[in-house]
């Protein structure tokens, strides 16, 4: 009895382990790309995504940029082969200044950072709600002033470094971090563009100045063709505000020639509207052409304020190429005299001419 007993234990058991083997002829290893790439369970770190942490690349030191572009190694993943977003934190000290995702291994800062100023990053992989380790940390100071240019058909030039990439005609006064103060009438700053422009936009910040600022009708930019009088230039653009000799002080106007001052139809003046200035406040004053037409906006407190002008004009019957093609912070003196010159007194800044889309240009107090 005893035997027989033995016997059909051993007997279930062999049938047991072939019942076993025949159900897992495929069995999925710890190795297999189909495993689930995170789990429940959080590491000791916090950690839900079975992944190593990226490797911090650039920037390390003095970055290029006040908005850097951040770049690590790809993760790799325990479980799985599957692409991996990655999350990048900015801070400085202990704060956290920014924050974002990239579907792939490099993301750019999304807004200006302070200049001369150091920070630290670090990064992190991300997939389907779950994310692994932070990588280390890795410093990087912003540069100590941002310098200008010209190239091809583009201007960059923040003003704020005590210098500028254009000439400098008549007295000015540079403050450091803010801008370049144009003393007189007969003050203003010229680019020459290697490459005409017919399509794009010019801008730039300015404060220093009111309704009751000394002129008539003072310009705050314009550009021409060549060197010569800008009155009756065939590619004439100046943007005025008019002065306290003007019957509308403090009054907002361009005109814009396409071609042919001789021509009235190519001849297109902006509505003149009164505003009020304030000499403490700063303003964006954005000029924009292309082939049909130009528009004029004026924005209070910086380019994100409201819009206290903004009118353009239409119509156009003939490109604006001006060849070749001079821009002016200002604008020199014309046949008119000195009073419809620049605006004297403003300050200016962050002056940008291109077809791209402007940049954003580091923050400085009183803006």
């Amino acid at each position: 009895m005893q035997q027989r007993f033995f016997a059909l234990g051993a007997a279930a058991l062999l049938t047991l382990a072939v019942a076993c083997g025949d159900g897992n002829k495929n069995p999925v290893s710890a190795t297999d790309p189909a495993a689930a790439p995170s789990s429940g369970a959080a590491g000791a770190d916090g950690s839900t995504l079975k992944a190593t942490a990226p490797s911090p690349q650039s920037p390390s030191g003095r970055a290029d940029s006040s908005q850097p572009t951040l770049v690590v190694g790809a993760a790799t993943g325990k479980f799985t082969s599957a692409p991996f977003s990655y999350r990048f934190q900015v801070m400085r000290g202990s704060t956290l200044v920014d924050e974002g995702t990239s579907p792939s291994t490099t993301w750019r800062v999304s807004k200006a950072l302070e200049m001369d100023t150091s920070y630290t990053w670090k990064a992190r992989a991300e997939h389907q709600g779950s994310y692994g380790p932070w990588s280390s940390t890795m410093t990087f100071s912003t540069p100590a002033f941002i310098e200008g240019y010209i190239r091809s058909q583009e201007i960059y030039d923040p003003l704020t470094n005590g210098k500028t990439v254009g000439e400098v005609h008549g007295p000015v006064e540079w403050i450091l971090g803010q801008g370049v103060r144009l003393v007189g009438h007969e003050s203003y700053i010229t680019y020459h563009l290697p490459e005409t422009l017919e399509i794009g936009e010019y801008s730039l910040m300015v404060t220093g100045m009111d309704e009751g600022s000394p002129g008539d009708k003072t310009k705050i930019m314009s550009m021409q063709e060549g060197d010569g009088g800008i009155t009756d230039n065939d590619y004439r653009m100046t943007v005025e505000k008019r002065g306290r000799e003007y019957p509308t002080p403090g009054a907002v106007t361009f005109r814009i020639i396409t071609g042919e001052a001789s021509d009235e139809d190519q001849i297109h003046d902006g509505r003149r509207i009164g505003i009020g200035f304030s000499d403490e406040r700063w303003y964006f004053w954005k000029f924009d052409w292309d082939n049909f037409g130009a528009d004029l906006e004026v924005l209070e407190g910086g380019e994100s304020g409201p819009a206290i002008y903004a009118q353009g004009v239409d119509g156009f019957s003939h490109a604006y190429r001006p060849s070749p093609h001079t821009v002016h912070v200002g604008a020199p003196p014309s046949r008119a005299g000195l009073q419809d010159a620049t605006v004297p007194g403003m300050i200016v800044k962050n002056v940008w001419v291109s077809a791209r889309p402007r940049p954003v240009f580091p923050p400085f107090s009183g803006q």
